[in-house]
């Protein structure tokens, strides 16, 4: 196949790039000087798969201190669907997030597992900052180019993780705790808010499912396994093998308390592989071996 990666240079689409190394990759990523705006502004080449990846996301100091700047994805999502109806590529894969979700869901006390059907387009409700209103601005362009005859696969990502990810994100930066034993070991906020990690191999690999089945509608990517960062520092701790005091930076941006989903449209065709603990013992052994 002829296959797209908007954002190919990035955490995600490195992944990607590997998953599907036999077949012909088209990169396009700002950190190679390319801008996917322009590139879609200006390209009429036909592929066979579309892996839009390209955005600006930063993790949470981000996404909480530089709203205007995430906003910058809607032009990008904007010039993709546009480029798309042109072109008419056979298949395209969008990432949403779970950041799309209502709010009002994942506060203090909740347990609720996100669903699909949380998200109604039609009766839409506060999704997270300006980084959830540009991914539900994203699926509702998406749900336009449908209507238009193009085949949009919609996946609504968790907190993905791996061994190579950078350091703006909860995961990595507890890693690089652990691997330099820190102590105090620092943990932003109270340390109760709750996530849904997911290994990033599991995240490719169950993108690329969905597409092979021509899964229909949105799909949330997870584990449906709920994890304090708490929990996650104290896992961490322990499989690095020592006993800090934690440090909770009460103030410091922490999100909304409970975000985990439920996966049981993901797991009708795929069933995630790597373990949290799995996962760290191959981020702490890539990063600080022994």
């Amino acid at each position: 196949m002829k296959i797209l990666i908007t954002g190919d240079a990035g955490f995600v689409g490195t992944h990607f790039r590997n998953a599907l190394s036999e077949h012909e990759i088209v990169g396009v990523d700002i950190k190679n000087g390319l801008d996917a705006r322009h590139f879609f502004a200006t390209d009429n080449t036909y592929f066979d798969l579309v892996i839009h990846l390209a955005a600006i996301v930063g993790g949470r100091a981000t996404i909480e201190g530089a709203p205007l700047s995430v906003a910058v994805d809607l032009a990008i999502d904007a010039e993709m669907f546009q480029w798309a109806l042109r072109t008419r590529p056979a298949r395209i894969v969008y990432y949403s997030s779970s950041a799309a979700y209502p709010i009002k869901l994942q506060g203090h006390g909740s347990t609720h597992k996100l669903k699909e059907s949380d998200i109604d387009l039609d009766d839409i409700q506060s999704p997270d900052l300006t980084y959830g209103w540009a991914k539900l601005t994203g699926e509702m362009l998406a749900k336009y180019a449908e209507n238009e005859g193009l085949r949009v696969h919609v996946f609504r990502p968790f907190s993905g993780y791996g061994e190579d990810q950078a350091l703006d994100y909860p995961f990595p930066s507890f890693i690089a705790r652990g691997g330099r034993r820190e102590n105090p070991f620092k943990i932003w906020g109270t340390g109760n808010q709750t996530r849904d990690f997911i290994h990033i191999s599991d995240v490719v690999a169950a993108t690329l499912a969905a597409v092979k089945n021509d899964i229909q509608g949105p799909v949330n990517l997870g584990t449906g396994i709920a994890f304090s960062f708490n929990e996650l520092a104290e896992l961490v701790s322990k499989i690095s093998g020592y006993s800090p005091k934690f440090e909770r930076i009460i103030g410091a941006p922490e999100g909304v308390q409970y975000r985990v989903c439920d996966p049981s449209k993901m797991l009708e065709f795929y069933a995630p592989k790597v373990s949290l603990e799995e996962g760290i013992k191959r981020a702490l052994d890539a990063n600080f071996p022994l």
